[in-house]
C-alpha cells in the first residue's frame, strides 16, 4: 500500500518546490523504514502463487513484474517529476534523447507531419529529419518564435508542434500561452523541451502546453552522474508512450534513479544560485568592452526578454555570447584562461562548463551550416554551476585580460 503525500497542504494549498523536490512522490514509510528510498537491483519481480499473479493481471495491482516495465524508484521518481512539473504521470527514460525518440515514435506513423522551431536541440532535429524521415514523417522547420510561420506549416497531416524554451544556445523564450493555443486551434498536440528552464522557472503544463520533455541529466539531476529523460503530461496522455517505452526497453538503471532521487533534494536550492549565477554572468559580460552579444533572457537587450519575465521565475545558468573580433583561435583563447569553468558537453551541473558550440555540438557542421543556423567562429557557452559568483564573474575577467593581452 503507498502512503505518499499529497502535493497540497491541509487547506489546499500546493507545497512549495523544494517541499516537492524532498517529500513529493514518495511513501512516507518506507520499505525497511529507511529514511531514503531504497535501490532495487531487480529484473524479475516474483508472485506468491499462482492466485497473485492471476490477481496482478485482472486487478492491475500496482506492483512489478519484470524490470523492462517498471521499477519501485522508477515510481517514485516519476511520481516526483509529476510533482514538480503540475502534471499527473511521467515517464523515465534512460536519455533524453531516449524519452524524445520513444515519444515520437509513440506518437507519429508514417504521412504524420510535425512542425518545430529550428531552435529545437539539434540532435533533436537530426532526429526528426533524417531518421523519421526515413518512416515517412515528413518535419517542417520554422524560425524561433514566429508563430506565423509555425501556424503557416500546420495542416491536416500535421500532429505535432514542438520546441525548446529556452532554446540551446541561443537562449530564444517561447510564448508558451501563443504556442499552446496555436494546437488547440488546430487541433494538435504541443511538447515543449523544458530542460533549460526546470519546473522551478516555468511550468508549461500550466499554460495549457500537452507535454514537457526533460534531460534529467542537466539541472534535475544537477551533479554531471547520471543520465536520464522524462516526459510529463497525463496519465491518460501518457499511457501509449509509456507502453511503447516497455516494448523498446529504453529503461533507466536503479542505480540513476536513486542519483536522480538525491540529486532532486536540493533542487531549489540549486536553481537559485544557478539563475543568481547566470544574470551575474550576463550583466557582467553585457557591459565587457570586449564582448559582442550575450544571450540571456534576464537582460533586458533580449528579444525576448518581455515574454521571459511575465512567464519565467528565473533565467537558468547558461550564458552564450561572443568575444569581440575574435576567430576561433582567440575565442580558444578566452575559453583556455579560464581558471574555474571545466571544458566538457552538457549543463546544468554543480560545476560550470564551458565550450565552443563549433567544436563541441556542431563539429560535423560545415561552416556555412553553422552560420546558417547562427553558430559563430566567436561564440561561447558558459554553463554556471554553483560557484560563488563575484568568482565566476572575477574569473571571466582574468580570462579576457589574459587572452587580450595575448593577441
Amino acid at each position: 500500500m503507498t502512503n505518499h503525500p499529497s502535493p497540497f497542504d491541509s487547506n489546499g494549498r500546493r507545497y512549495g518546490p523544494s517541499t516537492q523536490a524532498v517529500h513529493a512522490g514518495e511513501d512516507r514509510v518506507k520499505f525497511g523504514f529507511s529514511m531514503t528510498d531504497p535501490i532495487f537491483c531487480a529484473a524479475t519481480y516474483t508472485f506468491a502463487n499462482t492466485q497473485a499473479l492471476i490477481d496482478y493481471v485482472q486487478q492491475k495491482q500496482p506492483r512489478e513484474e519484470y524490470g523492462r516495465y517498471g521499477n519501485p524508484s522508477e515510481k517514485v521518481v516519476e511520481r516526483k517529476l509529476a510533482a514538480l512539473e503540475g502534471g499527473t504521470a511521467a515517464l523515465l527514460y534512460s536519455t533524453g534523447m531516449a524519452a524524445v525518440a520513444g515519444f515520437l515514435l509513440a506518437k507519429l506513423q508514417a504521412g504524420d507531419e510535425i512542425v518545430l522551431f529550428d531552435e529545437c536541440y539539434h540532435r533533436t532535429r537530426e532526429l526528426c529529419t533524417k531518421h523519421l524521415a526515413k518512416f515517412g514523417v515528413i518535419t517542417h522547420q520554422v524560425p524561433a518564435c514566429d508563430y506565423e510561420r509555425m501556424e503557416a506549416a500546420i495542416n491536416p497531416r500535421t500532429r505535432l508542434l514542438i520546441s525548446e524554451s529556452p532554446t540551446n544556445p541561443h537562449l530564444s523564450v517561447v510564448d508558451l500561452e501563443r504556442f499552446a493555443a496555436l494546437g488547440k486551434k488546430y487541433g494538435v498536440e504541443t511538447l515543449i523541451d523544458a530542460t533549460l528552464a526546470t519546473p522551478y522557472n516555468v511550468r508549461p503544463l500550466e499554460y495549457g502546453v500537452d507535454y514537457v520533455l526533460h534531460s534529467c541529466t542537466k539541472y534535475l539531476g544537477g551533479h554531471n552522474d547520471l543520465l536520464a529523460g522524462a516526459i510529463v503530461s497525463t496519465e491518460e496522455k501518457l499511457e501509449p508512450v509509456r507502453k511503447l517505452r516497455g516494448v523498446l526497453g529504453i529503461i533507466n538503471a536503479p542505480h540513476n534513479m536513486y542519483l536522480l532521487l538525491r540529486g532532486l533534494k536540493t533542487f531549489e536550492l540549486r536553481m537559485q544560485r544557478h539563475n543568481e549565477n547566470g544574470q551575474a554572468v550576463a550583466e557582467f559580460l553585457s557591459r565587457h568592452p570586449r564582448i559582442e552579444k550575450v544571450y540571456y533572457p534576464g537582460l533586458p537587450s533580449h528579444p525576448h526578454y518581455e515574454v521571459a519575465r511575465r512567464t519565467m521565475r528565473g533565467f537558468g545558468g547558461l550564458v552564450t555570447f561572443q568575444v569581440k573580433d575574435a576567430d576561433w583561435r582567440a575565442t580558444a583563447a578566452v575559453v583556455d584562461a579560464l581558471r574555474i569553468p571545466r571544458i566538457g558537453p552538457s549543463l546544468g551541473g554543480v560545476e560550470s562548463l564551458v565550450e565552443q558550440p563549433i567544436f563541441m555540438s556542431y563539429h560535423d557542421f560545415t561552416p556555412e551550416q553553422r552560420q546558417a543556423v547562427g553558430i559563430y567562429d566567436n561564440m561561447i557557452r558558459l554553463s554556471c554551476g554553483i560557484e560563488n559568483p563575484e568568482d565566476l564573474t572575477a574569473d571571466l575577467a582574468q580570462a579576457l585580460d589574459h587572452s587580450a593581452a595575448g593577441q
